[in-house]
């Protein structure tokens, strides 16, 4: 299956494609509209990104296929530019504003003529209750999101080409000694002029990478990049390097642990467990097979090799207009994986004085098997990275500039 990398914005033929889906579900749920609030939503079904504050933005789906979308006058002109095909604009004033001027009326009047609406089910609560008609919650539009369209594929081996090479970047950066803010500096800015040097129209509010490196005093601690400072890589390892988000509106992951010129006797078996579960983990994902299964096949595998105790998370989730969505290859999650989906697969093993073991790859389920989208080589021998007898060390004048410039870390969510 060949997907050429896409990066220019969808067709209105293909944002009235994913509509076509909903207005199906809608009609079988006994729906006349559906109340949209995610932002992540929003842009899959309009193209329009925009930031979460206080000021509401509401996105009506009615029966008919019409999309009204209500929102601050302030942003109008900005929703004409950003988005793709027939939405009528409702807009009010301003939040807070006198009643007759406010949120409330515009979305109660559009609101009126439905009878059984859906609304997502992380709505904020006050535009749900807002609703005078028969409302239920409603996973429409994340059920939708599963399968991906062939200009989504597109849009993701895009993605997941710019991070396969970010990482190559990365890995043929890695010294002793270099910090995690140099990292993230520099290998954050190869892709956004990448992103910008291929498409200069990209969406910067629908952007969102980082590129991090997880030294192996904290690399059991996979969420944990509190203490920038003093994040650097060392001789041995493990470190776990990662470059995750979304490029101009759709996700790719791609992750490596590595060593720098020796690997540590501790590390050699849980190394390769993690190395065997992922193989199993891939040799699973293919059509037919239920999500819950995997999961719990390969904590199995883990659990058998004696590393129950060191599981802190899911085998893996999907990408799509996120780099974090369903579905889930997670025990309880009984869904049967197609073709047309895609997974980040990442079983990890984290023990605490040791380190972090894992690699993540995003994959994309064919219709006889799969296709890993980020192939970068991940064997213990090539992850053993020479190094020369000096030191580096990032001069403290360097990470201080760095930090300043660091209030906009990323959420890495495994």
């Amino acid at each position: 299956m060949i997907h050429l990398p896409i990066f220019t914005d969808p067709s209105e033929s293909e944002l009235n494609s994913r509509k076509s889906k909903l207005l199906i579900s809608m009609d079988e749920r006994g729906l006349d509209c559906l109340v949209i609030t995610d932002p992540d939503n929003v842009y899959w079904l309009t193209n329009f990104a925009n930031y979460i504050h206080e000021r509401p933005f509401i996105l009506l789906l009615s029966i008919s296929g019409q999309l009204t979308f209500i929102i601050p006058e302030l942003e109008r002109q900005h929703a004409k530019t950003r988005s793709i095909g027939n939405i009528e604009l409702a807009s009010y004033y301003e939040f807070p504003c006198e009643k007759e001027q406010a949120w409330l009326g515009v979305f109660q009047k559009r609101m009126s003529p439905y009878k059984n609406v859906g609304i997502e089910l992380n709505a904020p609560q006050f535009i749900s209750k807002a609703i005078q008609a028969t409302s239920e919650a409603s996973e429409l539009i994340e059920v939708a999101r599963y399968v991906k369209s062939d200009y989504e594929l597109g849009r993701i081996v895009y993605s997941c080409n710019v991070a396969t090479k970010a990482l190559e970047r990365l890995l043929k950066m890695a010294k002793p000694g270099l910090s995690l803010l140099e990292v993230h500096s520099k290998i954050t800015k190869l892709m956004q002029m990448q992103l910008l040097s291929d498409n200069p129209q990209i969406n910067p509010l629908a952007t969102d990478v980082a590129a991090v490196v997880q030294p192996p005093n904290v690399s059991h601690d996979p969420h944990n990049f509190t203490n920038v400072m003093d994040m650097d890589m060392c001789l041995g390892g493990p470190h776990v390097s990662i470059i995750n988000g979304k490029m101009n509106g759709y996700g790719s992951e791609v992750e490596r642990t590595f060593f720098l010129g020796k690997v540590p006797s501790k590390a050699d078996k849980p190394y390769k467990v993690m190395m065997d579960a992922r193989a199993l983990c891939m040799e699973l994902c293919v059509p037919g097979t239920d999500m819950h299964d995997v999961d719990s096949r390969v904590v199995n595998f883990l659990t058998k090799h004696g590393y129950g105790d060191n599981i802190l998370h899911r085998v893996g989730h999907s990408i799509g207009v996120t780099g974090h969505e369903g579905p889930f290859l997670a025990k309880g999650f009984h869904h049967q994986i197609q073709a047309g989906m895609l997974f980040t697969i990442e079983p990890g093993i984290y023990i605490k004085g040791v380190g972090g073991f894992r690699h993540s790859d995003t994959l994309l389920i064919t219709e006889n098997g799969n296709e890993i989208l980020t192939p970068i080589k991940d064997s213990l021998q090539d992850m053993t990275i020479p190094v020369n007898a000096f030191k580096f060390k990032t001069s403290p004048a360097f990470k201080k500039k760095m930090l300043q410039t660091y209030n906009r870390f990323l959420g890495l969510n495994l």
